[in-house]
């Protein structure tokens, strides 16, 4: 009983946040400054998100959020491609100065990530991606957790499934596309969850290498609609809403295999 007790605290901990902006969101200005502070609102109104999509050339919402989704799902594609390969041949093939190479790729993840922000700016500038969504897909696809964490659940697969896929005439190519990832969906999909939700909800990078209001994200972006809106507090908690929704539907969508995936992987070493 005192197990789910501490459950259902903690999800009304992570639930209430939701449920005061989707609340606030439909309220009017007035009550939505009312103190005490309502719940729910008496009246409820959808005046906020009109004022929220209409948007203007320096706060074009809808574009943001295109935005945003584009540099999200690229970002999650990439990733997806370049730590599954990186990480394939860290758990299966053997070369020399393997261990190294992992030992060096694990210790980055003890960097802190602003030491990275002016080499990646001085990259992207040389490279002509400044105030582009390029900036935002393909900085950070070959981070090492994405390595780390898809290694660590390919060494969990039989390896006796690649040797008699060896024996039947494939290479490493064929055991990786036909044997290893349709095996390997849970941590797949966690990955995606993860480097989604991070893309999607930075705030520093895309400031960094954004100047043009068109190429903003949704976090950025926010934050200029609320310099625009004063304290519109019903309109700042519609667009709070509209970020979350993605995350959300891409959750719903992927919590088994995310569950499957965190209580598989990192077993083995």
């Amino acid at each position: 009983m005192r197990r789910y007790t501490v459950l259902v605290a903690l999800a009304v901990v992570f639930v209430a946040p939701l449920l005061w902006a989707l609340g606030t969101s439909f309220k009017s200005k007035t009550e939505a400054t009312r103190v005490p502070p309502t719940l729910w609102p008496a009246e409820p109104a959808t005046d906020a998100y009109g004022r929220l999509f209409e948007g203007t050339t320096q706060t074009p919402v809808l574009r943001w959020f295109l935005n945003s989704l584009i540099a999200a799902t690229g970002h999650m594609l990439l990733v997806l491609l370049v730590s599954s390969l990186a990480a394939y041949a860290l758990a299966r093939l053997e070369f020399p100065g393997k261990r190294l190479m992992f030992g060096v790729i694990v210790g980055t993840l003890l960097v802190p990530g602003f030491v990275f922000l002016i080499p990646q700016f001085l990259i992207i500038d040389q490279l002509g991606w400044l105030d582009s969504l390029t900036a935002l897909i393909v900085p950070g696809a070959a981070g090492a957790f994405g390595v780390f964490f898809l290694r660590q659940f390919f060494l969990g697969l039989p390896r006796e499934l690649d040797e008699a896929a060896l024996m039947e005439g494939a290479n490493h190519w064929h055991i990786f596309l036909r044997v290893t990832l349709p095996l390997s969906k849970p941590a797949l999909a966690t990955l995606a969850v993860l480097s989604f939700m991070s893309n999607w909800n930075d705030f520093i990078w895309p400031v960094f290498v954004i100047f043009s209001p068109d190429y903003f994200t949704l976090p950025p972006g926010l934050s200029i609609l609320q310099g625009a809106y004063t304290i519109d507090y019903p309109v700042i908690m519609a667009g709070a809403v509209l970020a979350s929704v993605p995350v959300l539907i891409l959750f719903a969508l992927t919590q088994r295999y995310v569950i499957e995936g965190i209580s598989r992987s990192g077993l083995k070493g």
